[in-house]
């Protein structure tokens, strides 16, 4: 009876013990978002204002684009003021295509784009390298 525990049982006991930690160093690896942040709103920036215009600042950091998702409105003209502050990234220019500006960031330089939100709803904002980085802009 012996050599069948030690052939059979002590293996087993090996792979579940093996199996537990894997489990248990694999937590801290999920992507999923807990139920309470998934309902978080969009954070809040500060309003800036240049001749009646929102003025919403943006960096482009190793993270992507931040600070994302920002709130705008609809049909109030913005001008955001991007700075890109990494060269690790491929977002090297701002692209929004419905409302054709593809636009060069120079590392370093902040860069003034203008445009005014026509609708309501999720706008994404990206590299162009198909919005593999991306931000949003919530308008309501």
């Amino acid at each position: 009876m012996r050599p069948f525990i030690s052939r059979i049982i002590k293996p087993w006991l090996a792979l579940a013990a093996t199996a537990a930690m894997v489990g248990a160093t694999q937590q801290g690896c999920t992507k999923d978002t807990p139920p309470a942040a998934a309902a978080a709103p969009a954070p809040t920036v500060p309003e800036k204002r240049e001749n009646g215009v929102r003025v919403v600042e943006l960096t482009v950091t190793e993270k992507g684009y931040e600070p994302s998702p920002v709130q705008l409105k609809k049909d109030e003209p913005v001008k955001l003021v991007v700075t890109r502050k990494t060269d690790q990234t491929c977002a090297t220019e701002v692209v929004m295509d419905d409302y054709g500006i593809n636009t060069a960031l120079p590392l370093g330089q902040p860069v003034d784009i203008t445009f005014t939100p026509k609708t309501s709803g999720k706008l994404v904002y990206g590299c162009a390298m198909g919005k593999m980085i991306s931000g949003v802009f919530l308008v309501e």
